[in-house]
């Protein structure tokens, strides 16, 4: 599939994926959203990638869903873009959060401008968040007379905290990145001309030193049990994923190199040599 709306670019195991409309801010649409969504499928079948930063081209993240319909923007049954989502009374925000909760690569947010609305809520399920100095965030949606969407409900708070989260999201006011990183939103506050770097380090770190069915079980682990009801339900998952990779050419490896003192050479891959538990969960249905 080639992209009008994002560009996709692969170098040394990494994944760049750019939001690409800088005239608009990268607002959201709806090729915007089938154009991530296939991104992140393909990433998932390429055992090449091992990580996956997201960005925005310009000056801007994302400044939310494009307003150009006027009041109408949100209606689902007048919209110019109607897709599948709307049809089916689904939220597209959300359909793209949930490919990212679902995605085998860890993903990287390197926020580089103003990030609002599904600009901020679009960030959540990604593992790690870096912004530049110069970024504002907001989540604006009671501004506009709707709810929070892209399933930020369920990630704003499990994020930030109950407290933090309902300030942000009832006031729905534009804040500063100083702000987002004292809340616990984002990791870091780099430079303009260093988040990008900045981010590309961390995902070198994870690409050359982990073991990429690993780091796809691990992210799982952690999200899924977020919502898990008793420490039990992580000790099970985590005794299955010891007895299974324990036995692995990964883990002799790990240990190897470490003894050997050499950069590892992983060989499992997320496509085909996931452990036959996973996926351990089974995935609600929409209704």
């Amino acid at each position: 599939m080639s992209y009008n709306q994002i560009i996709y670019e692969v170098e040394d195991r990494i994944l760049t994926l750019t939001l690409n409309r800088p005239d608009r801010l990268n607002a959201f649409t709806q090729t915007m959203l089938e154009e991530l969504v296939d991104a992140l499928d393909r990433s998932d079948a390429d055992d090449e990638i091992r990580a996956v930063i997201v960005t925005g081209a310009g000056r801007g993240f994302c400044a939310g869903a494009d307003l150009e319909s006027g009041g109408t923007t949100f209606d689902p049954k007048k919209r110019k873009d109607r897709g599948p989502a709307q049809i089916l009374r689904r939220d597209g925000g959300g359909l793209l959060t949930l490919r990212l909760y679902e995605s085998r690569k860890p993903v990287i947010a390197a926020i580089n401008g103003p990030a609002v609305g599904v600009g901020a809520t679009m960030t959540l399920p990604m593992d790690i968040r870096l912004a530049s100095e110069e970024a504002r965030l907001g989540f604006v949606f009671c501004r506009r007379g709707l709810v929070p969407e892209a399933c930020s409900s369920w990630f704003l708070p499990r994020l930030v905290g109950m407290q933090q989260a309902a300030e942000w999201v009832y006031s729905g006011r534009v804040f500063p990145a100083q702000e987002a990183l004292a809340g616990g939103l984002v990791r870091s506050l780099h430079a303009p001309d260093e988040l990008l770097p900045a981010a590309r380090e961390l995902a070198r770190e994870i690409a050359e030193h982990s073991a990429p069915v690993s780091v796809a079980l691990s992210r799982h682990m952690l999200w899924k049990m977020l919502g898990a009801e008793h420490p039990m339900d992580a000790h099970r998952v985590d005794s299955r994923g010891i007895y299974v990779l324990g036995q692995s050419d990964d883990a002799r490896e790990g240990v190897q190199s470490f003894l050997e003192k050499r950069s590892p050479k992983f060989t499992l891959s997320p496509s085909d040599d996931m452990p036959d538990f996973f996926p351990w969960w089974d995935e609600p249905t929409f209704r």
